[in-house]
């Protein structure tokens, strides 16, 4: 089962971090928010991210949409002191629809997600910080909830300072996916763009984010504008709490995702 070997995989990362010692750069969770960090984590070093709850609501053209997402879940390794490797799962996660009075629903896990990051510049993201992200997707969830078919792609984090208060990230991304008819591939592009600062104990963001999938049957484009917000408790340097909101600018994305979660190193 797959959860039986992603159990298995963290208590392997988990032994392999702790039996080497690592410097220490600064915490950098990848989550909040849509886009990805450059920052990459010590060797040896390991952390998980989990999504307790992921919201997201949609109503169009007369059908109204839930789906929820419980435990998302992202384990992160150092491999070496400028690449990590990242695997991703969701354990459970329910789609409930309305149309005209007639209710549907399915439920079930979501697809395995592997990557690495190698950084190519600036690994504990302070400065101008750069990496390259290649990742592959395996249509391992359920019905209805996963994909069909493989799909990868490659993401290139990038961090800028602004100033002492103020920084920019950018995560352009090209993907290949597979055409809704099944008959092969096309391009996806996707961009989160955002700023980001420190109020006190908290970092403030805000992000736009786009998705355009190239498929040979009609261009689809999603857009958010998404506003995020992460706690990291002066007694916990290794721990991560966090909210997320994004709102929809088209017909084609969803009118309001809400997502809250933690992340801890170890």
């Amino acid at each position: 089962m797959v959860s039986i070997r992603i159990a298995a995989l963290a208590l392997a990362a988990l032994a392999l971090a702790g039996s080497v010692h690592a410097e220490e750069r600064d915490f950098c969770p990848d989550r909040p928010g849509k886009g990805s960090p450059p920052c990459v984590l010590d060797k040896g070093r390991f952390q998980v991210e989990v999504s307790g709850v992921d919201a997201t609501l949609d109503k169009s053209d007369g059908v109204s949409t839930h789906d929820i997402a419980y435990g998302g879940l992202e384990l992160r390794l150092g491999l070496a002191s400028t690449v990590e490797g990242q695997l991703s799962w969701t354990p459970y996660e329910r789609v409930r629809t309305k149309d005209q009075g007639v209710v549907g629903a399915v439920s079930g896990a979501g697809d395995l997600s592997l990557a690495l990051r190698w950084s190519l510049r600036n690994p504990a993201g302070d400065g101008l910080s750069v990496a390259v992200q290649p990742f592959v997707v395996a249509p391992t969830g359920a019905d209805g909830i996963g994909g069909d078919a493989w799909q990868g792609g490659v993401i290139v984090p990038v961090s800028i300072p602004l100033n002492d208060d103020w920084s920019l990230s950018l995560s352009p991304e090209l993907d290949a996916r597979p055409d809704a008819d099944g008959s092969g591939r096309h391009a996806g592009y996707v961009l989160a763009s955002g700023v980001g600062r420190m109020v006190g104990p908290v970092n403030l963001g805000a992000e736009l984010w786009v998705d355009v999938d190239d498929d040979s049957a009609g261009r689809v484009t999603q857009t958010s504008f998404d506003l995020t917000a992460a706690w990291t408790p002066a007694s916990l340097k290794d721990v991560q709490f966090d909210a997320s909101a994004y709102v929809g600018l088209n017909r084609r994305t969803p009118d309001l995702q809400l997502v809250v979660g933690v992340a801890h190193r170890f």
